[in-house]
């Protein structure tokens, strides 16, 4: 091995263990929000102590409710989501998405994380709202970007929020993949 190679060997191994430090550190981590009662507008939304942002299991919290809100009043959901996306509001394609999966009475899709919800009883929550949102140990694999999950009471496996980090270290809504099938709530079934 030449020297350039010790060189670069120690260097890659340096990298190798920063990443694997920070990686670490995040992984594994749950964090939990409870809420007296949810937002009906941006403002009380933004009137929230989680709205400074400066978490991305914050921002998700803050993304879930915006969701419950869409299902409620579109507007009002694309107001908060608009906020909780930052410098990149919803794309057209997004909203097609999001009425899409409102359609047919779904309403009770973003409702099925918070604790309490089962299809059993309609995805109602229990009171106070509260959410577990977890990290694993490939949540911060890309510099820059989180990915958290939180699990539903009508699926089998967590589904996911990806947050980006701006460089005033404000994390904003990237992507969701909260808004995809669960099962059917016991009084749309018509097999129950």
């Amino acid at each position: 091995m030449g020297i350039f190679d010790k060189f670069k060997s120690a260097a890659n191994s340096a990298v190798n263990s920063a990443v694997n430090s920070a990686v670490n550190s995040i992984g594994n981590k749950k964090e939990t929000f409870t809420f007296a009662k949810l937002p009906e507008s941006v403002a009380e939304l933004k009137n929230l102590p989680e709205a400074s942002l400066d978490s991305p299991f914050k921002t998700a919290a803050l993304s879930l409710l915006a969701l419950c809100a869409y299902g409620a009043d579109k507007q009002a959901g694309i107001e908060m989501l608009d906020f909780l996306k930052g410098p990149r509001p919803l794309s057209p394609a997004e909203i097609s998405f999001l009425d899409d999966r409102f359609r047919d009475g779904q309403w009770y899709v973003p409702f099925s994380y918070f604790k309490g919800a089962t299809p059993e009883n309609n995805y109602t929550p229990t009171e106070p709202f509260t959410v577990e949102i977890t990290s694993n140990s490939n949540s911060a694999v890309n510099e820059g970007y989180m990915t958290l999950w939180l699990k539903s009471g009508g699926a089998d496996s967590p589904r996911q929020f990806t947050l980006r980090k701006k460089g005033d270290g404000r994390w904003f809504l990237w992507e969701q993949y909260i808004m995809v099938g669960i099962r059917t709530p016991k009084s749309q079934d018509p097999w129950a």
